[in-house]
Formats: structure tokens, sequence, C-alpha cells
């Protein structure tokens, strides 16, 4: 039965003009199907954040700066330089869908359920073992999820056009965020109602229900094959071509320079929290209601951003976003007292929010369709290679010096970053016409 099912939908969808009415056709679908996997992963997302409840969590088992800067070097390590050494697959993959539901489903939604678990087992009996666990389980996550993203970014960028693609990133992340607000305010409450560790596993299964429901909406999305047949060619050959592909294309080279210099400049991100906490001794519940200012942040900065990245392009987006994200620590700097820091994480929400759209979506503007896959991961590779050393170099400065300088010294990467991005690069929506042919 499944052979009988394939034939006719391979040849319905070997005509580009058949491929591309089946878009439009299922368009609706995919844009409803793929919000609301937007909105139940960044709902679940709140309950088991990197910005917040993780680092509040480790907090319990350690002090040490180093071991605390493991969670935010994931969060963007782990995340960004697997995509590289996955775009040769994902461009050989005709059905984009079936890597980040297939091979998602083990490497990055398995990982956050099993926290639940570790964490009624061992925060007690073995803290040192929960910290290895902790640590061991979120960079399973992390690279899990930067190795299916590319594979789930070309298939966006298939069955999602050019013309709705920024409101769709800002509507579907305006929804997760609403989600998000009501998760953080959940788990901000578990943890001040229950005893440490419950108010963790609460917030953990909650984090772990919401993911897998995330996971079903996307594996409901409707994607046809691609119409070319990539050339197959060895893995050493495939890296050889990437010196000639820079070579070419020097506006994305001047494009990957600045990402690498902001990334750099969060080598204070994974700090913040741990630095109010340190700072002030505040408890995990009032920690934890940072988080509902993170994603207010988020949430009200997507369909504005969003909206505006239809009319402008995303390079604008990322300029708000490091401009936001400099504000944000000069504030942390500043702060007399905790309550200042609810403004440091509502901008640091918009910040990640500006990054995460833009950053995500720039790089499908630079390329042909078939060789996105490769420019989406040297665009995250390469500066997730800084992004991984940045912090574990804020917490040696850290031991070094004090939190408030790597504020100010991030400010000041961050700063020399912005003026390489404005400067220096050109918006490739409005370049790329006369370059390349964009079939989306």
């Amino acid at each position: 039965m499944q052979i009988v099912l394939q034939i006719p939908y391979i040849m319905v969808f070997m005509n580009p003009a058949g491929i591309q009415e089946y878009i439009e056709k299922n368009l609706k679908h995919n844009l409803i199907v793929n919000a609301l996997d937007g909105f139940a992963f960044w709902w679940g997302y709140s309950f088991y954040s990197p910005t917040v409840i993780l680092p509040v969590f480790i907090t319990h088992f350690t002090s040490n700066p180093v071991v605390l800067g493991l969670i935010p070097f994931l969060s963007t390590a782990g995340y960004l330089i697997p995509q590289l050494f996955t775009s040769r697959w994902v461009e050989r993959e005709k059905v984009k869908k079936r890597i980040p539901v297939n091979f998602g489903f083990f490497l990055e939604r398995l990982p956050v359920a099993l926290f639940v678990p570790a964490t009624l087992l061992f925060t007690n009996s073995d803290p040192k073992l929960m910290t290895a666990l902790t640590i061991c389980l979120f960079a399973w996550h992390s690279i899990g999820a930067g190795g299916i993203l590319v594979g789930w970014q070309e298939m966006i960028a298939k069955v999602i056009p050019t013309r709705v693609r920024g409101r769709f990133f800002g509507v579907t992340n305006f929804l997760g965020m609403g989600g998000g607000i009501l998760g953080a305010g959940i788990a901000t409450w578990m943890l001040g109602a229950f005893p440490f560790p419950m108010g963790f596993v609460w917030a953990f299964a909650l984090g772990a229900g919401f993911n897998l429901l995330s996971w079903f909406f996307l594996s409901l999305t409707k994607e046809p094959p691609d119409p070319f047949d990539k050339e197959s060619i060895s893995l050493v050959d495939y890296y050889r071509t990437i010196p000639t592909l820079l070579r070419d294309n020097p506006n994305f080279v001047r494009y990957i320079i600045s990402q690498v210099i902001i990334a750099f400049s969060g080598m204070a991100n994974g700090f913040l929290i741990v630095y109010a906490i340190q700072h002030w001794s505040l408890p995990d519940a009032f920690a934890a209601s940072f988080m509902v200012a993170y994603t207010i942040g988020q949430a009200v900065a997507n369909p504005a951003l969003g909206w505006l990245a239809d009319r402008r392009g995303y390079k604008l987006i990322l300029e708000i976003s490091a401009g936001l994200g400099i504000a944000a620590l000069l504030v942390a700097f500043l702060a007399p007292n905790p309550t200042w820091f609810f403004a440091v994480f509502f901008l640091r929400g918009v910040n990640a929010s500006g990054n995460y759209l833009g950053s995500i979506s720039i790089a499908m503007e630079f390329s042909r369709p078939e060789s996105r896959p490769t420019f989406i991961g040297l665009a995250n590779t390469i500066p997730g290679i800084a992004a991984g050393v940045a912090p574990l170099f804020g917490g040696w400065l850290a031991l070094e010096t004090s939190y408030p300088v790597i504020f100010i010294v991030s400010a000041v990467v961050g700063f020399m970053g912005f003026v390489s991005l404005h400067w220096a690069v050109k918006e490739p929506r409005f370049t790329a016409k006369s370059e390349i042919s964009l079939v989306n």
C-alpha cells in the first residue's frame, strides 16, 4: 500500500509548477499547524528555559562561574555549531520534514522528558551526579536541536513563501510567547509553592508535555519533495566547495563576520540571572519571575518585528536586536536593586526575539534553494563557535574580575558587532534579485 501511494505523489510533484500549486493549496494548513507547533514549543520551553529556569536550578548545586557558563555555552554552541555538519544531509533529503520529525523526536524531544525522572531520583541523593546529568541532558537536547534545525528551516522555507514568512514567524512566536508568559507565571508559582526539588519536577514535566505536543503539530506539515536531485558528492569534496562559495558571496561573508562579533558579545547573557541571585540573595520564585518579563519582551516584539521584517528585511531586525542587547547590559550594570532586572530581562526578551527571527530567516535569502542548507549551516555554525567560546570566556573573566566587568566588556563588543552589521552588510533581499533567482 505504501508503494502504491508513493507513485502518484512522486509523479505529481516532479513538475515545479505542480509543487508551487501544492504549496499554495496547503499554505493555510501549514501556517496553522506550524503556528501551533511554535505555540506549544515556546510554551513548553518556558518551563526549562536556559535563560532563567535551568540556571536557577543548577545554582542549588554549584556557584562556580565556569560550570554555570556551560548552560549558556550549550544553549548557543550546542544549538548552532552542528548545523554546517548536517547541511549536506539536508540538501540530499528530498522531504526535509523527515529530519525534524523522525530524528528530532530522539535527538531533541526525548532528553527534555528525561529531566523529570533524573530530578526525582538524584537531586537529593547525589547532587554532583544531578549537576552532571543536567549538563548532559541539556547538551543532548541542544546538540540534537542544532542537528535537526537546518532541516526544519529548509522545510519552512519550502512550505511558507517569503511574502508571508516574516508575519508567520512574528505571529507564531507571539502566540508562543503568550503561552510562555503563562508558563513562566506557572513555573514561578510552582517554585514558590512546592519544596525543592518538586517545583522543578513539575516544571520539567509540563515542559516535556508541551514539547511532545509541539512535535505532534510539526508532524502534520504537508511538504512536497524537492523537484531537483542534488548531485551526490563525497563529504570531503562537499567541504572543499565552501571556500569558493564564500569567495563568490562577499556580502554573506561580511554578514557572518558581524554575527561572529555579536555572538561573542553574548558572553554575559547567561550570567545575568546568576549575578542577580548571588548579589541580592534572591529566592527561587523571585528569580524565576524574571522569566515572565523576558517572555513578555518576546511576545511584544514578535508581531511588530515580523511585520517590519516583511517590509524592510531581516538586517534591520538584527540591528534592532543588537542595540537592545547592549541596552540590557548597561541597565544590568547600573541596577541599584533587583527590580531593575525586570527591565533587563524584558530587553533581553526583545533582543532574543529579534535575533531568532532575523538569524533564522536572513540566511534563507542569501542563496538559491538548492544551496540554501549550506548557507544556513554556515550562517549558524561559524557564529556558533564564537557563541560557544563566549560564555566560557565570560566565566573565566568573572573569576578574575566580577560580573559587572563582563557586562561592560560584552556591551563594547556588541557595539562593535552592530557597527559591522550596519555599515558593512547589505540587505540581501534587495540585492539578491539581481544576483540569484529565488523560487519562493
